[in-house]
């Protein structure tokens, strides 16, 4: 008898990227013909076109237990885990600066008349940043993931040249475990495609 294989359920596209304030409910995940019919709650910020789309990454380290009585492990033991989410935002916009700058979650607010409006940003001082929520949700909206409590710590490095050459903010939001919380991410999907 012959082995086959069935088609993969394969993902494509960069999805969409929210940001939101740390505490922000989660979305409702409502469920119609196998994708998420629903909005992320109006506190989720879109942070726009990105460069490459985004990178989710986790890694877990591992250590081996050893005895005297046995040349290989008897065990091993989690040591030590560790994730973040990046992306290189093409929405180059003084707002989604200062989230890379860990600076705050809402939008800047320019002052002075209409047509002279002026938006200064700097950046915190530290100890001050500001940690965020980042939601992610695939193109065909049947995967969201939400990473509960980020910083960034990349670096945010801009080169300015000529077009068609354009300004990214690189982001890399590194995961940190919340406060009463059993893991810093969510994972969710819609109908039985991503199963």
């Amino acid at each position: 008898m012959a082995h086959s294989v069935a088609t993969p359920n394969v993902l494509t596209d960069p999805g969409m990227l929210w940001i939101a304030a740390l505490g922000t409910a989660d979305p409702t995940n409502t469920v119609t013909g196998g994708v998420f019919t629903d909005d992320p709650p109006v506190a989720y910020i879109p942070l726009g076109a990105t460069e490459d789309g985004s990178t989710f990454s986790y890694q877990t380290s591992v250590e081996p237990i050893r005895v005297a009585e046995f040349f290989d492990p008897i065990k091993y033991a989690t040591t030590e885990r560790s994730g973040n989410v990046a992306f290189n935002l093409a929405h180059y916009t003084l707002s989604n600066y200062r989230r890379a700058l860990n600076g705050g979650v809402a939008a800047l607010v320019p002052t002075g008349a209409a047509g002279a409006e002026l938006t200064t940003l700097t950046p915190p001082a530290p100890g001050s940043e500001v940690r965020a929520m980042i939601l992610w949700e695939s193109t065909d909206k049947t995967l969201r993931a939400l990473f509960r409590q980020t910083i960034q710590g990349g670096e945010v490095q801009s080169a300015f040249k000529k077009a068609p050459d354009k300004a990214v903010i690189p982001c890399t939001f590194n995961l940190e475990m919340p406060v009463g919380a059993s893991s810093p991410f969510t994972m969710w999907a819609a109908g039985t495609t991503r199963v």
